[in-house]
């Protein structure tokens, strides 16, 4: 119980105080298994909190400041909360789904209801491991969300910056071609 405590303890220093991700061999020792994440296979094998921190990480990575994990019950919609190198607030919903799933209207909806209002964003990213439905993706280009399914988190994850990201707001799911492939790829069909 004390040695999962003090792991826990470092984890969350490492995750509070961490600027940068490490690079690819270099020494990590107590680290969380959310800054290890290299690949989109490796973010699937995340849970859904170190997900979040993760994602909290890219955004560090990316020079935003006051980075919060703020993710789980009553969270209303802001797992991760952060000010971007320019000033502006950003608000962060996290989905960590099934590569084979779609992020529905139904959550874009419940992040829409409280990103603006209630959290005050300046700019609202809807973060998943998975592609957005249809009626998602409308909604948040409607409503000025940026969504960044697996593709775009493909390339964040991989450096890109969440600023060059934010104009794209969930373009680029791929052709029909692309899809079909998915769906071979996930057994949909």
């Amino acid at each position: 119980m004390a040695a999962a405590t003090g792991a826990s303890a470092t984890a969350l220093w490492w995750l509070h105080h961490t600027d940068r991700l490490p690079r690819r061999g270099e020494p990590r020792p107590h680290e969380p298994a959310a800054l290890r994440a290299a690949s989109l296979a490796e973010i699937d094998a995340l849970t859904w909190q170190e997900f979040e921190h993760h994602v909290a990480a890219l955004c560090r990575r990316d020079g935003c400041r006051d980075v919060v994990v703020t993710g789980g019950s009553g969270d209303l919609g802001a797992d991760v909360t952060a000010t971007l190198p320019d000033g502006r607030r950003l608000v962060i919903q996290c989905k960590h789904y099934a590569p084979h799933r779609y992020v529905p209207s139904g959550d874009m909806q419940k992040f829409l209801g409280t990103a603006w209002l209630h959290h005050r964003a300046d700019v609202a990213v809807f973060a998943a491991t998975c592609p957005f439905g249809k009626a998602a993706l409308a909604l948040a280009a409607e409503h000025r969300i940026t969504a960044v399914h697996r593709d775009l988190l493909g390339l964040w994850n991989t450096g890109t910056p969440l600023t060059a990201l934010l104009p794209l707001g969930g373009a680029g799911q791929g052709d029909a071609a692309h899809r079909r492939r998915w769906r071979a790829t996930y057994g949909r069909g």
